[in-house]
């Protein structure tokens, strides 16, 4: 294989073909090949671990102006086009060879269709353009858990993303020893408009192959669509782990450290969009090992243990400020390697919204020159900058990192959490009576929508586990999945729920923003067995007399009995109401029995507890009294 000649002389050095031959592996080889006489590049550079050739990575987007220097060093600006702001969900398709797996709930598309519809698009569309091979790992290197990706692209942006989100995975594919274990990834923004911006939205294009553990993804910037080592892999991963013995999820992992004890708790926690992901993986105290995706697998002596596949932020930078998020600002504001895109840059400087001072009238933003009152061609006005702007960060730059976020054997899981949003069921913690009854709280989570976000306020979402939008197998194979690595762990970890946005009658939040940190307190110290509990059909309530204790020690607040009383009454009526729906929903998939059985009991428990107390409405003291 080393002594290959290169096909390719005019367009490959032979510096780069070296590159590429050393890894001995006839797979990488063909698909390099295969996609450069395709794709028809201009230029071809084959990028390894090297410090040098990551550093040429970041300095030919500057120079092919796919970002900008602004004025703090290290920092860059990238612009997507303006209808290339977000996830295109109705153009992200699963290729399906088996029509019985077409799905309603699945956007699939006929595989040799779309195969053949991609490679005519993908032909000649690097024309002109520079082709970069690289190489990353899906997870700490040196790992069990860790899966190589193999990424092609004709955007440096991206590439450059790529070292700031994912860990150099070129030894990764020496050792893979001819292997074909690895993920690939194809990748073109196509045709550029005078912006530099992606042209032919409407030939855009998001293909994920199961059966080859591979993505297409043309015609587009936007990282959530552009970067196939993300949620595009996680769909990958998901196929892989549901065929296999371990679970690839949408979930941050956190240490969670109790004042004056000396010892750290991991949790992984799933919440769906604008349930309080963030907020909770970087509560003040606490460490981060990851903020979005984990792998969780089963060690030896049977204990859940998790990685985060990533090494970087990709985040949300709307409403990013100094009081709310100090850590995350510090970062934004001071020298350091970091990416902000779709933001407005005014004398060098980024603004977004929510940022908590004083922004300009005028700037650049993601529409081109921007004024305060512009509109786009719909009559619609342009705010400042697109409310999902981004950063893109190393997580090394984090105070608050976990010195173990780069462990190749991952953290032990004591605590999995999932965090929904609702005005009127759930309360603000409990704890599911079993890993079953775990399950069950991530099998129906809910995240209820606003007015503000889509129109239609009040109405719930399933997302089980926060994961529908990536989920690629049948919901029955995924509960199934989740249902069986319990059943294979030594101590499966505890299984907590949260919602933050319980109301009152008149519309009032219950709960203050800072009550997050003694909830997740409160379910730290079950762990460890440090709290009794009230036992309930939906799981463990908290005791008063705890909630009033950790209240006073971490908050230096007082928690009252009628703060108690509210937050913590059970509402039988909208719990049932909820199972309900989610019922309903689950009738059309082919769930395990036990789980459907799980469900039917615990509304019956309801409705038995309604029956005993005459009332809709059960409060804890109720509960203790009997």
């Amino acid at each position: 294989m080393n002594n290959s000649v290169n096909p390719f002389p005019e367009l490959i050095s032979p510096t780069d073909w070296q590159k590429l031959t050393t890894l001995q592996n006839e797979h990488v080889t063909a698909i390099v090949t295969e996609y450069i006489r395709l794709c028809q590049p201009a230029k071809v550079s084959i990028i390894s671990d090297a410090p040098e050739d990551i550093a040429f990575v970041r300095q030919l987007a500057l120079s092919e102006d796919e970002e900008r220097l602004l004025n703090i060093t290290g920092h860059t600006i990238h612009y997507d086009g303006y209808n290339d702001q977000g996830r295109d969900k109705e153009h992200t398709r699963i290729l399906v060879s088996d029509a019985s797996l077409m799905s309603a709930r699945l956007n699939t598309l006929e595989r040799a269709a779309g195969l053949a519809e991609i490679r005519q698009l993908l032909d000649s569309i690097m024309t002109g353009k520079h082709m970069l091979v690289r190489f990353f790992c899906l997870g700490p290197l040196d790992s069990a858990f860790s899966i190589p990706a193999l990424q092609i692209t004709d955007s440096s942006y991206v590439a450059h993303s790529e070292d700031l989100l994912y860990r150099s995975g070129y030894r990764e594919f020496q050792q893979l020893n001819g292997s074909d274990r690895f993920f690939h990834f194809i990748h073109s923004a196509g045709e550029l408009d005078k912006r530099g911006c992606s042209k032919n939205i409407d030939k855009r294009r998001i293909y994920i192959d199961l059966e080859a553990d591979r993505v297409f993804t043309i015609n587009n910037q936007y990282a959530g669509n552009s970067i196939g080592l993300k949620k595009l892999a996680l769909r990958l991963a998901i196929n892989k782990a549901n065929h296999e013995d371990w679970l690839a999820e949408h979930m941050f992992i956190m240490g969670v450290h109790p004042p004056h004890k000396e010892r750290t708790t991991y949790f992984t926690g799933a919440f769906p969009s604008a349930c309080g992901k963030t907020s909770t993986a970087m509560l003040p105290g606490q460490t981060i090992v990851g903020d979005d995706i984990a792998y969780l697998r089963i060690s030896d002596k049977g204990v859940c243990r998790a990685v985060n596949i990533e090494s970087g932020i990709f985040g949300i930078i709307a409403d990013v400020n100094p009081v709310d998020d100090a850590l995350i600002y510090r970062c934004l504001t001071t020298p350091r390697e970091l990416i902000f895109s779709n933001v407005l840059v005014n004398d060098g400087r980024p603004y977004w919204l929510g940022m908590g001072c004083e922004t300009p009238s005028t700037g650049l933003n993601h529409s081109g020159e921007w004024y305060q009152g512009k509109k786009d061609a719909n009559d619609k006005e342009i705010p400042l900058a697109h409310k999902n702007a981004r950063y893109t960060m190393r997580l090394s730059e984090l105070e608050n990192l976990d010195p173990r976020a780069n462990d190749p054997e991952g953290v032990p899981i004591d605590a999995i959490i999932y965090g929904g949003r609702d005005s009127d069921t759930n309360p603000p913690v409990f704890q599911a009576l079993d890993w079953l009854d775990g399950v069950i709280v991530g099998a129906t989570l809910e995240s209820e929508t606003t007015a503000a976000t889509l129109g239609q306020e009040g109405r719930r979402v399933l997302s089980p586990m926060a994961n529908l939008d990536f989920v690629v197998v049948p919901l029955g194979l995924y509960i199934g999945n989740h249902l069986k690595y319990g059943a294979r762990l030594k101590k499966p970890p505890l299984v907590f729920a949260t919602n933050y946005f319980l109301k009152d009658a008149n519309g009032k939040y219950l709960n203050e923003k800072t009550a997050k940190k003694v909830w997740i307190l409160w379910a730290e110290g079950r762990v460890h067995g440090e709290y009794d509990a009230i036992q309930t059909p939906i799981g463990f309530l908290p005791q008063l007399a705890d909630l009033q204790e950790l209240f006073k020690a971490v908050l230096g607040k007082e928690y009252t009995a009628t703060e108690y009383e509210q937050q913590f009454t059970l509402r039988t009526d909208k719990l049932i109401a909820k199972l309900d729906r989610v019922m309903a929903i689950y009738q059309s998939e082919a769930v395990p029995q036990e789980f459907s059985a799980r469900l039917v009991h615990q509304r019956q428990e309801l409705i038995r507890l309604q029956e005993r107390f005459k009332r809709t409405e059960i409060s804890p003291s109720q509960f203790i009294a009997g």
